[in-house]
């Protein structure tokens, strides 16, 4: 049968549908379901092997270069630069093996969330059993406490209370039921007759028929879809993969024809194999890998500080393209964690701030004005005392302070809450009065207790008052409460509660339901008995609670719009609930709220039509947040999600970055996650995405840097080969240009400062790429030029009669020179090298090292041996250093015809 139709039926047709009885079922017969049905277990997917992860490192164009180069160094005796290359190749394979390794572990979490054990009838009797030996058909027995093991409908329920955030993003223990309903089809969070595998029982009893079990669980179709689901690829993978292919195709093409002009010419084979080495080595910037992860790895370190934790280095990057956040509410966008805002006492209206569980914060009424002093009264003061009091003995609830865990465990968490959240929100609320749960129980000793049911809906205690006397304390629903009370407390004591009285409270309740808040009468009995607490109370007041936004939230909205970012609220809450949250942080000032139903009746084109007209979505599953997912990514957007439960755990694994909570998340949520906030702030996946940004920038300046570099000497060595000119440089001197000269600026240009102005730019386009117009003219004429300096130099430093060697040395120092000015000039693709010019201290310290190590390299005899350079006299460093500087006026005056062609697109593109 299908799973969403067993909350339709009785009781009774559910046990004849399963053909099992309220007494369970035979050992035999659910030895031969276990084998009809299997395990009650989820299945993992199957999982690529270590050895299949590190060949397919190897798959990538640029490292089959090097390693060709590597063979062919080796094959004709050039150790030193078939060992460096060979280096290089193991680095890059070992960092990307290591990356990919970390395979997705979301479906072993959940089998962990499963309850180990489960308490079953086989055989007419009760016993505990391993879950996974739990068969459809079974009845389970489940108490306060247990995590239930499987989907299963209620056969009986003894005020069972259901914590089911994990599976549908619901902030309340849902209460349930063991009736049938009469809707055929109801989202998870609806299916009040319903437990379902993973959820756990906070309150109550119940016995309930397995229904579901294994991946046929509301959590199986999960772990399925999280199964099915493939991680998408960040521009940057895909830029880096494409350049790959072209740079392989590149150096096949100049190194076929350079090597194929010489063989015509009747140059020597070895000395053309030698040639080709050159080239290839030339073509690869094979400092990019490690620069690539090393800048990442960087990025990950900075978003660490500001309480974001990576687990994919190319989500760092990914994050500067989001231009939607869907946002989960419970715990995300809210604290979790419910909250007193609003109390009726005295005839009075009173507010109170304040968040979470933390006990500070301020009463006051409508108009601002204190309850410790002003217009309202001592009073209003006292009898709001007198309520929260009353609230406070009538539940179970605790609150513990930070540090008091066991063995200092809790130290760190903050304010925790102990029970019902409910309940522990007036326990909150009472504190911030100054009222201490620990002395008043001390004052007012429990003696007795009528428990809340679902035909009640409402709790009473008795207990012993300071006097001697006794005193009953009740809470629950408002029309309750209210039937019970013949009187009622004022601001000047006891009055009679006329029908005038009650529909006011009662318009007031009303009033505060349509807020989203969950409303609680209070009201107390003097001298009274459990059995005389049933009528003739005296009605103390109203408490509204409310899981309330996060103070930083609506400010982290503000700085997406400013930013471009879209955000969004996807919730599994009520709709009322999910409005009133997103209206208090603005994320509703514009845009429609629809739920779980309304997307079912959308088909997919219309879906995509209506997408950017919807804010809220409410009653969702996890098949709907994905669907919304899908959707905006089939507009072009690059989505990022956030949530903490398991129901978000597919929609953050299909979205292109996964952001899961740290604190209140689960392990489900953070191993499907890209991303983790350490401090589930909503708040810091707002500064991840500035660094996203930073991150991305950065990469764009020293890819550009790198490549422009490696330009500059293709085009050298291909124009000494037009010319039949011999080698301008050897393999080891290009090597050493590639990995130092390179290496060292480009790193510091991956930690580069953000533009002041970035995020109050749009996210960049997912489709534009790394190579915009202003980076390919940059990166090309920069190479075209020093192409001409450098074949230039090398050219009058034969004509005028000087060895190789040193014709080479000219060469050598004129390239590392040129880069040098290349980095400063490279640190933006649209601003002058004179703004901020060094504002880099890493890019500044760079260049003195590799100063360093250049005049170490030309005058130091070994090391230049080893590089097979000759010393310069200073008039030659003189010349060849004000050729090179030549680089920067020619790539500053690029820039300024760039700049002037923007403007001069962007008035006539305003228009439209």
């Amino acid at each position: 049968m299908d799973a969403q139709l067993w909350h339709s039926l009785t009781a009774d047709q559910t046990l004849e549908r399963l053909e099992s009885s309220r007494t369970g079922l035979t050992s035999a017969e659910a030895q031969r379901r276990l084998a009809q049905y299997g395990p009650n277990e989820l299945k993992a997917a199957e999982r690529v092997s270590a050895l299949a992860l590190l060949i397919g490192q190897f798959k990538n164009a640029l490292i089959l270069i090097l390693i060709g180069a590597t063979v062919l160094s080796a094959f004709l005796g050039h150790a030193v630069e078939a060992v460096t290359i060979l280096i290089i190749v193991l680095f890059a394979v070992v960092l990307g093996f290591v990356q990919e390794f970390r395979a997705e572990k979301a479906i072993e979490a959940l089998q962990r969330m499963a309850a180990p054990n489960a308490n079953v009838l086989r055989d007419g009797e009760e016993t505990r059993l391993p879950a996974r030996d739990l068969v459809p058909g079974d009845v389970v027995l489940i108490a306060a406490g247990d995590r239930c093991p499987a989907d299963a409908r209620i056969l009986q329920a003894m005020n069972l209370q259901v914590e089911e955030a994990v599976l549908t993003g619901e902030s309340m223990p849902i209460e349930k039921i063991d009736t049938a309903l009469g809707a055929v089809e109801l989202p998870v969070g609806d299916r009040r007759n319903m437990v379902f595998a993973g959820t756990a029982a906070t309150y109550g009893r119940a016995r309930a028929i397995v229904t579901s079990t294994g991946m046929s669980t509301e959590f199986g179709r999960i772990a399925g879809m999280l199964a099915s689901i493939e991680t998408g690829r960040t521009s940057l993978q895909d830029a880096l993969d494409r350049l790959g292919v072209i740079l392989a195709r590149a150096a096949g093409v100049v190194i076929l024809v350079i090597v194929g002009i010489g063989l015509f010419r009747g140059q020597p084979l070895l000395e053309m194999l030698l040639f080709g080495i050159a080239l290839a080595v030339a073509v690869v910037p094979e400092a990019l890998p490690a620069v690539v992860t090393i800048s990442l790895a960087l990025g990950v370190q900075r978003m660490v500080k500001r309480h974001a934790l990576v687990r994919r280095l190319p989500a760092v990057e990914g994050l500067g393209s989001v231009s939607v956040i869907c946002s989960d509410k419970t715990g995300t966008l809210t604290r979790d964690q419910m909250t007193v805002r609003r109390i009726l006492v005295a005839g009075t209206r009173v507010k109170v701030t304040g968040a979470g569980y933390e006990p500070t914060g301020e009463f006051s009424t409508d108009d601002g004005a204190p309850l410790t002093n002003g217009a309202s009264g001592a009073g209003t003061r006292d009898a709001l005392g007198a309520l929260l009091t009353a609230a406070t003995l009538a539940s179970d609830a605790q609150l513990r302070p930070p540090g008091s865990g066991a063995h200092g465990e809790e130290e760190g968490r903050g304010w925790r809450l102990q029970g019902d959240p409910t309940e522990g929100a007036m326990v909150v609320a009472a504190a911030k009065l100054g009222i201490e749960r620990a002395a008043i129980d001390t004052s007012y000793p429990r003696v007795g207790e009528t428990p809340f049911t679902s035909e009640t809906r409402r709790m009473t205690t008795l207990h012993q008052a300071p006097d001697g006397g006794s005193v009953a304390f009740a809470k629950g629903a408002p029309e309750v409460i209210l039937a019970a009370c013949t009187s009622q407390l004022t601001a000047a004591g006891v009055a009679p509660l006329d029908d005038a009285a009650r529909r006011a409270v009662l318009d007031e309740a009303l009033a505060m339901a349509r807020q989203a808040l969950r409303v609680l009468g209070v009201a107390r009995k003097q001298n009274a008995t459990l059995a005389g607490a049933e009528g003739g109370l005296t009605f103390l007041g109203l408490i509204g609670m409310f899981d309330p936004p996060r103070p930083e939230a609506a400010e982290a909205i503000r700085t997406c719009e400013r930013a471009g970012i879209l955000p969004l609220m996807i919730t599994g809450d009520h709709p009322a609930t999910a409005e009133a949250v997103a209206r208090e942080l603005g994320l509703l000032d514009s845009g429609r709220v629809i739920t779980g139903a309304d997307l079912d009746a959308l088909d997919e084109p219309a879906l995509e039509r209506d997408v950017e007209s919807i804010k809220v979505y409410a009653r969702v599953s996890p098949a709907h947040k994905l669907r919304v997912v899908s959707a905006w990514q089939r507009r072009g957007h690059y989505v990022a999600m956030t949530g903490d439960g398991v129901n978000d755990a597919p929609a953050l694994k299909k979205a292109d970055i996964g952001v899961a909570m740290g604190l209140t998340g689960t392990d489900v949520s953070r191993e499907a996650a890209a991303m983790t906030l350490t401090d589930d702030n909503f708040a810091s996946i707002v500064a991840a995405i500035e660094e996203g940004r930073r991150v991305f920038g950065n990469v764009k300046k020293y890819l550009m840097y790198l490549l422009s570099c490696n330009i500059g000497e293709i085009g050298l060595m291909a124009a000494a080969s037009f010319m039949g000119l011999p080698l301008p440089l050897t393999t080891v001197q290009i090597l050493y240009v590639n990995l130092a000269t390179d290496g060292l600026p480009a790193l510091a240009l991956a930690v580069d400062p953000p533009d002041p102005d970035l995020m109050t730019q749009p996210p960049r386009d997912r489709r534009a790429g790394l190579f915009s117009r202003p980076v390919v003219t940059l990166m090309v004429l920069g190479g075209l030029w020093a192409t001409v300096v450098n074949i230039g130099l090398f050219f009058w430093a034969l004509s005028t009669g000087r060895p190789e060697a040193e014709a080479r040395t000219v060469v050598f120092t004129s390239i590392v020179l040129i880069e040098f000015f290349k980095a400063y000039s490279f640190r933006s693709d649209r601003l002058s090298v004179l703004h901020r010019p060094f504002a880099n201290k890493w890019l500044n310290l760079a260049i003195v090292w590799e100063l360093l190590l250049l005049a170490a390299i030309l005058f130091y005899q070994p090391l230049s041996r080893i590089f097979g350079l000759v010393p310069m006299d200073n008039e030659d460093l003189m010349m060849i250093a004000l050729v090179a500087f030549t680089i920067l006026p020619v790539l500053e005056t690029g820039k300024w015809f760039l700049r002037r062609s923007e403007s001069r697109r962007r008035p006539s593109a305003s228009p439209a």
